[in-house]
């Protein structure tokens, strides 16, 4: 009879239909690349589904739309970048940080090391390219004044995104928006070395590089919380795994399968955050106060009104 029983209720737990995953969309800042290990290593970790989700990874077409469609609630979650939240903030779009996918600046000035520019104070008279007027221009101004310059003693030029190119053309003598772990890569293996000016030892204060965004008046807590410890545990696993994890990362798609993205994904992986969930206040007022004091923004913003602790609700 027990043996009955036991038949029976594994017949029927059999039976039982899986457990209904909840669906969350997340919007990247741009392709995929080694900036989203984490993202990708717990989709194919099967992290996400442990977690009862089903996670649709987008890529925008356009890199600015992607707070403006979380604003909007035409996806649940976006990557973006804190300085980019400040003036989303400023400008009324209802967004809120949830999250760090990586805490530590990527962006730097870059100028060819074999080049005229040894320190900052090299580029007076100089030209610098910069790809986004606002946050970037104050950027460089702080840091020029680091070293006791005037936003006058260079020429800024806005580039576009041609950073590297014309870097390498000797358009300018410099490049502020460069990502570290990428463009000192791209220009490697051109045959070139760079030197990179990092902001936060020029005068600018640290920063969360890439932050996950919500719609406070949308979003499901609960869902952004279990997607936060997903990616808490894929991090985990890149952080002890590296090796391993590229193989996984870099076979979900042949156009990962270079040498750039090889080199990237070494200059990467040890700068995601391994607590993504856990929020410095301290980062947000500071460059929240750091944006008015360059005359980008009128400042006054709470934390509360830039980033939330998803876990203590």
């Amino acid at each position: 009879m027990k043996t009955l029983f036991a038949t029976l209720a594994v017949t029927a737990a059999l039976a039982l239909p899986a457990a209904a995953q909840d669906r969350m969309s997340l919007m990247l800042d741009w392709f995929v690349n080694p900036d989203h290990g984490p993202i990708i290593l717990a989709q194919e970790l099967g992290y996400f589904k442990e977690a009862g989700l089903e996670v649709e990874i987008i890529a925008p077409s356009d890199p600015n739309a992607p707070p403006r469609m979380v604003a909007a609630g035409s996806v649940d979650l976006a990557i973006s970048y804190q300085p980019e939240l400040h003036l989303n903030r400023h400008d009324g779009l209802s967004l809120r940080r949830v999250g760090t996918l990586i805490s530590t600046p990527l962006t730097c000035l870059v100028v060819l090391a074999d080049g005229p520019v040894k320190t900052m104070a090299d580029l007076r008279g100089r030209k610098v390219g910069f790809a986004v007027a606002g946050v970037q221009e104050v950027m460089l101004n702080a840091m020029l004044a680091h070293s006791g310059m005037a936003p006058g003693d260079v020429e800024q030029i806005n580039i576009g995104w041609s950073l590297s190119p014309a870097l390498m053309a000797g358009q300018v003598d410099g490049v502020i928006g460069a990502f570290r772990n990428f463009e000192l890569n791209q220009l490697a293996l051109e045959g070139m070395e760079g030197r990179c000016f990092y902001p936060e030892a020029e005068g600018v204060p640290t920063y969360d590089e890439l932050i996950y965004i919500a719609n406070p008046d949308r979003m499901d807590a609960d869902r952004i919380a279990r997607f936060l410890d997903a990616t808490e545990r894929a991090t985990g696993y890149i952080l002890n795994n590296p090796d391993q994890a590229w193989r996984i990362f870099s076979a979900t798609a042949s156009e990962l399968q270079t040498e750039l993205n090889a080199r990237a994904w070494a200059d990467t992986w040890p700068r995601f955050d391994a607590r993504p969930a856990a929020l410095d206040a301290g980062r947000y007022t500071r460059f929240e106060a750091f944006l008015a004091e360059g005359g980008v923004t009128p400042g006054g913003l709470a934390v509360e009104a830039l980033a939330l602790d998803v876990t203590a609700r």
